[in-house]
């Protein structure tokens, strides 16, 4: 066993003993082999918990902050933890700051991200604030983005073509752990057609881009589940980065 899973065990063993949470969101290893979320409520139980198929944070990817949200909007009493990487705990944070989350009921116990996974999702803080005893990744620099060189009318032309491709599953809307609407906007043929496949194009994802632009953890999943393998990560990352520029003029003006 590693010793960044002896570490989180320990840690999580005696918030349970000690009473401060009812029960600790995380992976586990089922007896199907398969790794699953998993509510631990006894310590017994912590000998199956997993960090993913190798020890390793990423291995196993689930949106715990969304299964967290749902069950706490469910359950109004008691305190839970949780584990976090770096993109859940901003994740998090920003529920706290949406009022979607209690900070005084969540206790978040994290695990960095490993090299490999931090340079495929490009990320430039790859561990949280509290994360366990381990060896942290350095963050990276990755703001060069080869479409930045692209003129607005190519790149618009290069969106549209990975939208065509789009077979409107709504997995990136599923998926997505900072998505908290009662009422979808895209589910209303008041702002946009419904039905069509492809959906209307770029105006169906530009829109969902633009509720996300101050929830975006960048964390990835949509574009993990997108059977038509369009690059949403750098859509919303772009999308969040053209329209916070003026904001930030603004705030300095």
């Amino acid at each position: 066993m590693s010793q960044t899973k002896q570490a989180i065990i320990a840690r999580v063993k005696q918030l349970l003993e000690e009473k401060r949470i009812q029960a600790f969101l995380g992976l586990k290893n089922d007896e199907y082999g398969k790794v699953v979320p998993y509510w631990f409520q006894d310590p017994s139980e912590l000998d199956d918990l997993s960090l993913g198929d190798r020890n390793r944070a990423g291995d196993v990817r689930y949106p715990l902050n969304l299964i967290l949200r749902r069950f706490m909007r469910s359950h109004p009493f008691g305190t839970f933890g949780v584990l976090v990487r770096g993109c859940d705990e901003r994740g998090v944070l920003r529920l706290f700051q949406a009022n979607q989350l209690d900070p005084k009921r969540v206790i978040m116990i994290g695990i960095a991200c490993p090299s490999d996974l931090a340079e495929a999702c490009r990320c430039n803080k790859p561990y949280p604030d509290v994360v366990s005893e381990e060896e942290v990744v350095d963050a990276g620099d990755y703001s060069d983005d080869p479409l930045k060189e692209l003129s607005l009318s190519e790149r618009m032309a290069y969106w549209r073509n990975e939208f065509n491709r789009c077979i409107k599953c709504y997995g990136c809307r599923e998926i997505c752990p900072m998505c908290f609407c009662y009422e979808c906007t895209l589910d209303s043929d008041e702002h946009l057609s419904t039905g069509d496949i492809p959906p209307e194009n770029p105006f169906w994802h530009m829109t969902r881009a633009i509720h996300m632009v101050d929830l975006c953890i960048e964390c990835g999943l949509c574009e993990e589940v997108c059977p038509a393998n369009i690059p949403l990560r750098t859509f919303y990352r772009e999308t969040k980065e053209m329209l916070s520029q003026p904001l930030r003029k603004q705030a300095r003006a």
